[in-house]
């Protein structure tokens, strides 16, 4: 099944990096946040990935471009120009790079790779957010209902400590604990093609009149999730995530 991913966005609550390049290339345990991402994706055999690109979008483009060389050793022969590869990834995706505009809104981005989607399922998801979703279970639940799209619910972390509180006696004390009330959309889409129809132009954004849209019609259906689900809005963020990657925790990272 083809993944799109909105890779396009300016990122401006992690401006401490997206100053210099664009929030889906900051990296985690030294691989962009991007590349963790399609790594789960494949992990299921979804390998065809469509990149909805925006803000900087040449460096994204650079480093698919470049990516054996930069994921590789080897060696060059500067006398003849010869490159000797010493040892091969065996990453064997697919990704196309596709430029939706600077300005485009969410909605919008998903509506430019409608020609390149075809009219086929796809799934879909944003750029920023890493968990370990069974994607072959989430895929089953979208066939089962028949709806037009599933969205991935998920339970947030918490910004600050979780207090469980009985007549003013704290019985519960939780470090930023994943919350076990409330769910949001946590991104991870199953979509059928007849979504497109429902995105006006470049200034919708998925979130809104299309979802809005989707409820209306009772086509939406949500698969809980969970298990772990970290998105990367802030520096707080992304330090969590390479965190857990350091400490060997990284629970979103499919081998």
């Amino acid at each position: 099944m083809k993944v799109v991913l909105l890779a396009g966005g300016y990122g401006t609550r992690l401006s401490e990096y997206t100053h210099m390049i664009p929030k889906p290339m900051v990296p985690v345990g030294g691989k962009p946040i991007l590349w963790h991402i399609m790594k789960t994706y494949a992990h299921f055999g979804h390998k065809e990935f469509y990149l909805a690109l925006g803000y900087k979008s040449e460096v994204v483009k650079e480093y698919f471009l470049h990516y054996k060389a930069i994921n590789s050793d080897f060696q060059v022969d500067l006398a003849t120009g010869l490159i000797n590869p010493l040892n091969e990834g065996e990453i064997d995706w697919k990704v196309t790079l596709v430029d939706t505009g600077t300005e485009t809104m969410t909605g919008g981005r998903v509506k430019r790779m409608k020609d390149l989607i075809g009219n086929e399922p796809f799934m879909l998801t944003y750029g920023d957010g890493l968990a370990n979703v069974d994607l072959h279970a989430l895929h089953s639940f979208h066939k089962s209902h028949g709806k037009m799209v599933t969205m991935t619910a998920v339970h947030p972390t918490a910004r600050f400590g979780e207090l469980v509180l009985n007549d003013g006696i704290v019985s519960s004390f939780k470090e930023k604990p994943q919350l076990g009330q409330g769910w949001i959309n946590g991104g991870y889409f199953v979509v059928e093609p007849e979504f497109f129809d429902l995105i006006d132009n470049d200034s919708t954004m998925l979130e809104r009149e299309p979802m809005e849209r989707l409820v209306e019609l009772d086509q939406l259906r949500a698969y809980k999730h969970e298990g772990f689900w970290q998105c990367m809005d802030t520096k707080r963020d992304h330090e969590l995530l390479e965190d857990l990657w350091a400490k060997g925790n990284a629970i979103w990272n499919a081998k």
